[in-house]
């Protein structure tokens, strides 16, 4: 019923857990406190998708590609809303731009790397990627509109609020009109049905899948508080800038350690399936993710996301998506590819260091 890697995984979950509940009721050091919650928050992550994998196998492919859709980020959004309550702001805006250039850069240049150095040129369908991007491409625009109207001080710029959530209203409707694209889009039906009978032998039973699932989910929910708590002075401690913090650690512990199931499958010479989850993930996050809390923003209390944002992430994630779609646009990469992604995304983390 259970793999020894799924016996692993939820012992080190239940010990991370457990060990951040302690420090958080003990008030020890904040930078500890921050790393245990980052590692916790990120191995809840990892449950929360593995969960919502399994229950999704049981119910067919629909049903796991709309559940993924809806849960593939609960612990980022859970997050966010913490810090947004907190009055981060700054952290939340670099957390979700980070997320994006985490698995559009740093996740698919490793995957990219590892696939290539194993089994050199990668060759994959560019149909879906190429889609992906050109509504990525969409997300950065909703995003730059409203920075280059308050900033140029056009008379939207008075209406900051107001733009913000037409844009994110908008962005979610074409989210929606995007799940059929999604849900049909099978990189690998035929490889997935010559192995139908081994995925059926490693499935957990629905129960299971629903409590591990319900657990993670609740868990996520405690670590995010704690590790809201513990960020700001931790970035006192360690003398970085929340935009740091949230580009980088937030982002990297939120959501892309999750998505290494990128790397595992590019290293398995199954690149349709690794750049689709990869890109997807970004995906999510740029038009679904995003604009929910926008929306969500307004009635939380605290800090209200609007979409303007600093000029330097605009650009970043404008560069991020034309370089990731420059490279997926062939149906085909070698690993220097890879490198260059990775050095991307180093260039842009060295950038925000100050701040």
């Amino acid at each position: 019923m259970l793999k020894r890697n799924d016996i692993i995984t939820f012992s080190g979950t239940l010990a991370a857990v457990i060990l951040a509940a302690v420090l958080h009721v003990a008030g020890a050091n904040a930078i500890l406190r921050f790393a245990v919650d980052a590692a916790a928050l990120s191995l809840l992550a990892t449950n929360v998708s593995h969960g919502t994998e399994e229950i999704g196998r049981h119910l067919g492919p629909a049903a796991t590609g709309l559940m993924q859709a809806a849960l593939a980020n609960l612990p980022e959004l859970l997050v966010s809303i913490f810090a947004l309550r907190a009055g981060l702001v700054e952290v939340v805006e670099a957390a979700l731009i980070g997320s994006i250039l985490a698995n559009s850069l740093l996740v698919l240049g490793i995957a990219i790397l590892v696939g290539g150095l194993k089994h050199g040129r990668l060759h994959f369908d560019s149909e879906s990627p190429r889609m992906i991007a050109s509504l990525m491409m969409l997300a950065v625009a909703a995003l730059t509109i409203p920075t280059l109207a308050a900033r140029l001080h056009t008379p939207a710029a008075a209406h900051e609020n107001a733009l913000g959530i037409a844009c994110a209203i908008l962005l979610l409707c074409v989210f929606l009109a995007s799940l059929p694209f999604s849900l049909s889009a099978d990189p690998e039906r035929s490889a997935r049905h010559d192995d139908t009978q081994t995925e059926v032998a490693a499935h957990w039973p629905l129960w299971l899948a629903i409590v591990v699932l319900a657990a993670a989910s609740v868990g996520a929910a405690f670590v995010s508080e704690w590790f809201i708590d513990a960020l700001e002075p931790a970035i006192v401690q360690l003398h970085i800038s929340q935009a740091f913090a949230g580009l980088v650690i937030v982002a990297i512990a939120g959501n892309a350690v999750e998505n290494v199931v990128g790397i595992r499958l590019a290293a398995d010479n199954r690149p349709d399936y690794a750049i689709s989850v990869i890109l997807n993930s970004s995906l999510l996050i740029a038009l679904g993710l995003i604009p929910a809390l926008v929306l969500l923003s307004f009635v939380l209390g605290g800090g209200v996301l609007t979409l303007v944002l600093p000029p330097l992430l605009i650009a970043a994630l404008l560069l991020t998506t034309l370089t990731s779609a420059i490279i997926v646009n062939d149906g085909e990469t070698v690993w220097i590819e890879g490198v260059a992604l990775i050095g991307l995304y180093g260039i842009i983390a060295a950038a925000f260091w100050w701040g």
